[in-house]
């Protein structure tokens, strides 16, 4: 085996699912290997699945169109909560977003219920806050690529998915650029049918105009304004959507290669890799779990999450 790098991508990837250590209540989650090692959904999860591989960047010359990507489910359909990797916290835990004290939820607008796909990120990529994209106009907004899996199957927050791009969605999210990746499990029954964003038009008609619709107004409940779109709100097609995965890949690459973290940047403790200079041991990165506060009990869910809002 050449390094850690590729052990670990080894010991992890075998399984569809990374094991989830839950802490301090049920709205947060540690990301723990089969083997009980700690790692960062971000960070330590490779981007690419690949059979083939001494590290965990493809080669130059691997072709685009054939690869895989893995994909951190965060929120699963239909349901509300906002669950997602916590950048800014030691070994980015997967957790619920809080704002001004409590939990944060999504609303549904009718006819919608919650997610409408199942809802998460592509690890080791990064939307740069201080790159303006040429096709936006805007600049990133500091978290992850976004993924809406469109498969048949519900999946859990934590499991980590292979998914093959069909295209991608450019929102404009309060002056932000927060591009949305539309993928497909390799293992869903339509896998092999869907192979561009105009399959998904055939054979899920009504699917993307509903994912327009949702991200326009899915803050709107909570008083702020419908969302804007890149391209008057047009899809881009799989290859659109893989150069931008590939730069959001190298923005992360210079994000954990960096000589010093600030205080109110993104946490890049790692266990993986090994040219990092945030690259923790597998002690370090159990000290981390270990001195956060104790499993609690959960908290009741409002009435509130269930209402229908008509727009």
């Amino acid at each position: 085996m050449a390094g850690d790098a590729i052990e670990v991508k080894e010991r992890v990837w075998e399984e569809e699912q990374v094991q989830c250590c839950v802490y301090c209540c049920v709205n947060s989650l540690h990301a723990e290997t089969s083997d009980g090692k700690y790692i960062s959904p971000f960070h330590d999860i490779p981007l690419y699945v690949a059979d083939e591989q001494d590290c965990v960047v493809p080669p130059k010359k691997m072709k685009m169109n054939g690869i895989i990507f893995n994909m951190v489910v965060e929120v699963p359909r239909w349901s509300n909560a906002k669950m997602e990797i916590a950048t800014k916290e030691p070994l980015n835990p997967i957790r619920q977003d809080v704002k001004k004290g409590k939990l944060r939820y999504v609303a549904n607008v009718f006819p919608h219920k919650g997610y409408i796909w199942n809802y998460g990120a592509l690890p080791q990529t990064w939307e740069d806050p201080k790159h303006t994209d040429k096709e936006t106009m805007c600049c990133g907004d500091n978290d992850p690529i976004d993924v809406c899996e469109i498969g048949s199957k519900v999946c859990v927050t934590g499991q980590v998915i292979q998914v093959k791009v069909l295209g991608i969605l450019g929102l404009i999210d309060e002056g932000e650029t927060d591009w949305k990746v539309i993928a497909i499990n390799v293992e869903d029954p339509d896998s092999s049918s869907l192979n561009s964003i105009e399959d998904v038009r055939k054979i899920k008609p009504g699917h993307l105009e509903a994912t327009v619709d949702w991200f326009k107004k899915y803050k709107v409940p909570d008083g702020k304004p419908e969302n804007q779109f890149a391209f008057n709100g047009q899809f881009k097609d799989k290859d659109f959507a893989i150069e931008v995965i590939k730069s959001t890949h190298s923005y992360w690459k210079a994000l954990v290669m960096r000589k010093k973290m600030k205080d109110d940047e993104i946490v890049c403790q790692n266990s993986s890799l090994c040219d990092s200079p945030f690259k923790c041991s597998d002690e370090e990165a159990s000290a981390v779990v270990e001195t956060t506060a104790e499993y609690g009990e959960p908290l009741p869910v409002s009435p509130e999450v269930d209402k229908w809002h008509f727009l």
